[in-house]
């Protein structure tokens, strides 16, 4: 007997409907997790308080270029690390790399969009303290 294709695709839709809505419930089940581990991954440092007056730089760049920022490292007995104190729009930033670097502490965005952001840095006695000792601000506009 000779079977044409739309009556093969006829005799198997009611599986490979299955199987598709498996795939999809499965896809969206999985992005949730990802996404949820995410959003409680920024929420597990201790917000940081009132920040002492520091040093303010302002850089103007645009999309697609890479913005670098330096901030001198505390020595490891001292238990401080710098962080990043307030919020920043990733419209414009995203942060793709952190390393040490000699004697600094060097944070590496690409810069994603237009407008202007400002990045606030803490020194803090580790990530669950939220009294900072030093702040340095980074204020970045892409035109």
């Amino acid at each position: 007997m000779f079977v044409t294709r739309e009556q093969t695709a006829v005799r198997r839709s009611p599986r490979a409907r299955t199987s598709g809505a498996t795939a999809v419930a499965l896809a969206i089940l999985a992005t949730s997790v990802v996404l949820t581990i995410t959003a409680t991954g920024h929420a597990d440092s201790t917000p940081v308080g009132p920040l002492p007056a520091g040093p303010v730089a302002t850089i103007k760049t645009e999309p697609n270029q890479l913005v670098a920022v330096a901030l001198p490292r505390s020595s490891t007995s001292s238990g401080l690390v710098w962080r990043i104190a307030r919020p920043y729009k990733t419209t414009v930033l995203r942060q793709i790399s952190e390393a040490d670097v000699a004697a600094n502490v060097v944070l590496v965005f690409k810069v994603s969009g237009r407008g202007t952001t400002a990045l606030v840095f803490a020194l803090t006695r580790g990530d669950s303290s939220a009294k900072a000792v030093k702040s340095a601000t980074q204020t970045v506009v892409s035109r």
